[in-house]
């Protein structure tokens, strides 16, 4: 029972014998320098004080340790449940466990509920088939594994896949992840894989006694809240762009390859589901009819120009590093270039220099100047003059 308290007497084998009922269950204690703890399980948190009567208390070895227990019971999330609301007919906000919808989700005329769900976690279909009574095909599109943005109407409701920045510890922003969306006018389930930030933003609001004031607004606000955390993210990519462009080009200091490469990837990898969601924003606004409000159409409007600027700064960037890209590429071509005109300038000094020295070399009869002490100094000043000539000519020609 939430809420409920109780003191005790207790030994580390009871604490044990209460781990062994469960399935997969665990047990961890954490003991500060107070000697305090925390005794946590899978289905039930258990929230201790211990005041321990031997310093070596050892839960886990079955010692039995004596001590007192105050205990503090809540429940957490058991089930393919993460949050769940319900707004009543007079606006008060009720917060709902998966004890209150394992077996009925429906409720009084009037209320708008919103489940949201890990798509991953067992018993997901089978609720929302058995218990929500939504269509095999509904059912199948917010739980199949890949999934580009999209939106239609489906029957009464409105079908909606979204893309968000990946915000998770450990992960990278751009590997976008995916909220999938049903939405009628008193019942919204939306289910995920991973943590989303829009998500937490929406179920504050209704911890806070302000959830949006219909189900049409509560769409509109994960849509706007989803690309409010993209902005930073684009731009982030555009102050990259820059920085590349001046080391690169302005000061001709040498590019990473593989930077400009991640680069390129991160920015395909948004724009590879930013371009389809803004197409998808405006065919919600198209064919959500009287599902959205005048106000929450105008909103998504906006979200959707937001979302098209978005896609065109990507463009850009993309575009950007094509063109750095192209013009690292011609640097490098034109250096190459640089180095084989010298080579071939060099040959075609020594290769008249290497023919009169071949001739000269060989040693037949009949050589000119083979008697004479002053032969070779003359040969070498012969050499020097044509040497000489060459470069006069390569410099008149502007080879040089």
């Amino acid at each position: 029972m939430a809420g409920a308290a109780a003191s005790f007497r207790a030994s580390s084998e009871l604490i044990e014998g209460f781990c062994g009922e469960r399935e997969q269950s665990s047990i961890r204690v954490f003991r500060s320098a107070q000697t305090s703890g925390t005794v946590e399980f899978p289905h039930t948190i258990i929230s201790a004080v211990l005041d321990l009567r031997s310093d070596s208390f050892q839960p886990a070895t079955g010692h039995g340790t004596d001590f007192d227990l105050e205990v503090k019971v809540s429940e957490s999330r058991a089930g393919p449940l993460i949050v769940g609301f319900v707004v009543d007919a007079a606006g008060e906000v009720r917060e709902m466990s998966w004890v209150d919808v394992a077996n009925d989700a429906g409720g009084p005329q009037g209320e708008r509920r919103w489940f949201h769900l890990d798509r991953l976690a067992d018993g997901t279909r089978g609720w929302l088939e058995d218990v929500c009574g939504l269509d095999p095909s509904v059912v199948a599109i917010l739980l199949q594994e890949d999934t580009r943005p999209r939106a239609a109407r489906y029957g009464e409701g409105v079908l909606l896949n979204l893309r968000g920045a990946n915000l998770n510890p450990g992960a990278k922003p751009t590997d976008m992840i995916s909220i999938r969306i049903w939405a009628t006018d008193d019942l919204v389930i939306t289910t995920r894989a991973h943590p989303i930030r829009a998500i937490d933003d929406l179920a504050d609001a209704y911890k806070a006694g302000a959830p949006p004031a219909s189900h049409g607004d509560l769409v509109t606000f994960i849509a706007d809240r989803l690309t409010f955390r993209l902005e930073p993210i684009v731009a982030s990519l555009e102050d990259e762009a820059d920085q590349l462009e001046e080391d690169w080009l302005d000061q001709n200091t040498p590019a990473p390859k593989l930077k400009l490469a991640k680069f390129r990837r991160a920015a395909l990898s948004l724009r590879r589901y930013i371009a389809p969601q803004k197409e998808a924003l405006s065919a919600l606004v198209r064919e959500a009819g009287p599902f959205l409000s005048e106000s929450a159409k105008l909103r998504l409007r906006d979200v959707q120009d937001v979302t098209t600027r978005l896609a065109e700064d990507l463009d850009l960037a993309r575009e950007r590093a094509v063109v750095i890209q192209e013009q690292i590429v011609e640097q490098r071509s034109e250096a190459m270039n640089q180095r084989l005109f010298v080579l071939a300038i060099i040959s075609a000094i020594f290769l008249p220099l290497g023919f009169f020295t071949g001739l000269f070399g060989v040693n037949i009869g009949g050589m000119p100047g083979v008697d004479s002490p002053f032969a070779f100094a003359l040969f070498c000043f012969a050499l020097g003059v044509v040497t000489a000539g060459l470069l006069y000519l390569f410099r008149k020609a502007d080879w040089l």
